[in-house]
Parts: structure tokens; sequence; C-alpha cells
């Protein structure tokens, strides 16, 4: 029997969408398996979910149904086996001076701003008008799970960056960061560090990072993280897979 049609997966219904423009790779249509009804996706089923290749866009469950292309791989680290290697070393000992603090999961004007210059900077052409602000909330402030928004600031007080992050039953999963886009130093890297040491504290074994996507540039800091499983052919497994694997 499949298991999406095992407990606690036997009250949810799983549908395709519609193609759309896949976000990663140029020229590509893309599909999603989407699992509803959202109001019976708590902590405890989504953290299967996330083991079977899920992940959440705010309310939304969902994973990967393309027509012809399989390029969207889970990935989880390995948390116990983890050992940084030495540039991530450099970005953890940069940064060593960052204060974290979990705040509200809720609208803040501060970090919609640092949000608008991140996205203006790694995204271009995007509007934050009226349109953005509801975009932002829905994204990264809707949740039924247990979910986490970590501030990173200065000795200060100045915001750098900011991470969302779900708290699931075997590990954490990290749902977006975006940081100060001319600060220097690798933030992105560091936020991923800090988790770690979060999975370690919370004695969780795995950080979930979402997908990688081989022939994606946006994706390929993910394979810089090892050991790591991948997810394919419907089992996690510990290589990257092969181009004729996926």
């Amino acid at each position: 029997m499949s298991r999406l049609q095992e407990l606690p997966f036997s009250a949810l219904q799983f549908y395709a969408t519609a193609a759309y423009d896949c976000s990663y790779l140029p020229n590509r249509q893309a599909r999603s398996q989407v699992a509803a009804p959202g109001h019976l996706i708590n902590t405890d089923t989504y953290s299967h979910l996330v083991d079977e290749g899920f992940r959440r866009s705010g309310l939304f469950t969902y994973r990967p149904h393309c027509d012809d292309c399989k390029q969207c791989v889970p990935v989880r680290l390995d948390v116990k086996r983890f050992s940084p290697n030495r540039t991530q070393k450099r970005v953890a000992k940069k940064h060593q001076e960052l204060r974290p603090l979990v705040a509200e999961l809720a609208w803040s004007p501060e970090h919609f701003d640092l949000y608008t210059r991140y996205q203006a900077s790694r995204h271009p052409g995007g509007g934050m008008d009226e349109d953005g602000r509801t975009q932002y909330s829905q994204f990264l402030l809707a949740s039924r799970v247990n979910t986490r928004l970590v501030e990173f600031r200065q000795e200060d007080g100045k915001l750098l960056m900011v991470s969302i992050i779900d708290v699931l039953e075997h590990g954490l999963s990290s749902v977006y960061t975006f940081y100060e886009p001319d600060y220097p130093g690798s933030l992105g890297t560091y936020s991923i560090l800090w988790q770690l040491q979060q999975c370690h504290s919370l004695e969780l074994p795995w950080l979930y990072l979402g997908y990688w996507i081989q022939n994606s540039q946006k994706m390929a800091y993910k394979a810089a993280f090892q050991p790591a499983q991948y997810r394919f052919n419907g089992q996690w497994q510990d290589t990257l897979p092969t181009t004729t694997e996926i």
C-alpha cells in the first residue's frame, strides 16, 4: 500500500495543479501535487508529508508533480554526521556575534522592508506594492504548523536577517531566509549553520532544505552541505542522483 494511503494521510486528498511556468528552469512548465484539505494538516501530519517530499508555501502543502521533469530533488542534512568545511567555518566565525531572537510570526514593517530589499537584489523586477505585501503575508506568515520566525541582529540592534523555520517531529524545515543583500560574508550559509546547531540542541536528526535542482544555479549552494540525503525513486538515499536517475 502506498504511504499516501496510510494514516495519517488517509483523511487527505491529493490533486495535481494545472501547468504553470517553472520558477527555476527556463522554458519549462511545472505542476504540483497538493495535499488537502489544509485544515487537517497539523504539525504531526506535515512532518510525515515532509518525509514524503512535500513542502509548504504558507497554507499550501505541495510537492513537484511535473509531466516530463524530475529535477526537483528533496534534500535533508544529516545533523549528527555534518561537519563544516573550511569556508563554512569562516562564515560561522564571521557572524558569531549576531544575536538570534525568536519573534512573533506576524506582520512587521521592519521585516518587510528587509524582504523588499532582498527581493529587489535577488529577484529584480518583482513589484512590492500592496499585492507584494499580501503575497509576503500569505507566503511567510500563514502557518498551521509549529513555525518559528527568528531575527538575527547586530549588537547595535540592526536587523540583518530573518529565517522562517518549521519545527517538525524529526527535524527542522528551513522555510525561507531573507537578509541584507549587500552585507558581506554569506549570511545565507550562516543561517543553515545556525539551524544545524538548533537541531543539535533539540536532538533532531534532520534539517530539511527543500529541493536541490541540478541545473539551477539558485539551488547549487545546497550541495555544499554534506553529508546529506536526497529523495528520489521514492526513497531517501545518501548520494546525489545521477542525470539518468532524475
